[in-house]
C-alpha cells in the first residue's frame, strides 16, 4: 500500500468504513478489546454505520483479547457465534452454548440474542 501518510489516498480507499454505505449484506463483527492492529473503536464505528443503514450485524467484544483470539473460550464463542449469526440470517437452525458470551444481531425483522435451545 506504501508508507503513511504518503499512501493516505490508498488507505483510505481500501477502508471498509469508507465504504459501509454500499455494504447490503448482514455483518458479524468479532473483536478482541486489546486489538492494537485493528482499534476497537473501527469495530464500533463500523458496526454503528451498519446499524444506522438498517444492515443486520452484530458486535462482540472479547475482553482481554487481541487481534487474533488467544483463549478457548473467545475462539469457541467466535465459532459458534458466526455459525448462529449464519443460521439466524440465513433461515437454518444453529445452536449457542449457553455458557458463551451473548450475541445481539442487530435489524433482523426481530432483534435475535443467542440463547441455550
Amino acid at each position: 500500500m506504501g508508507p503513511y501518510p504518503k499512501a493516505k489516498d490508498v488507505y483510505i480507499a481500501r477502508s471498509p468504513i469508507h465504504a459501509a454505505d454500499k455494504i447490503k449484506a448482514p455483518v458479524a463483527l468479532f473483536q478482541g478489546d486489546e486489538d492494537k492492529v485493528v482499534p476497537p473503536e473501527q469495530a464500533e464505528v463500523m458496526h454503528k454505520a451498519l446499524l444506522d443503514r438498517g444492515v443486520p450485524t452484530a458486535l462482540v467484544m472479547y475482553k482481554g483479547e487481541q487481534h487474533g483470539f488467544r483463549s478457548a473460550a473467545a475462539i469457541r464463542s467466535a465459532l459458534e457465534g458466526e455459525l448462529f449469526f449464519y443460521g439466524k440470517v440465513l433461515g437454518f437452525n444453529a445452536t449457542y452454548s449457553p455458557d458463551l458470551q451473548p450475541i445481539t444481531i442487530d435489524n433482523l425483522p426481530a432483534p435475535t440474542v443467542a440463547v441455550a435451545p
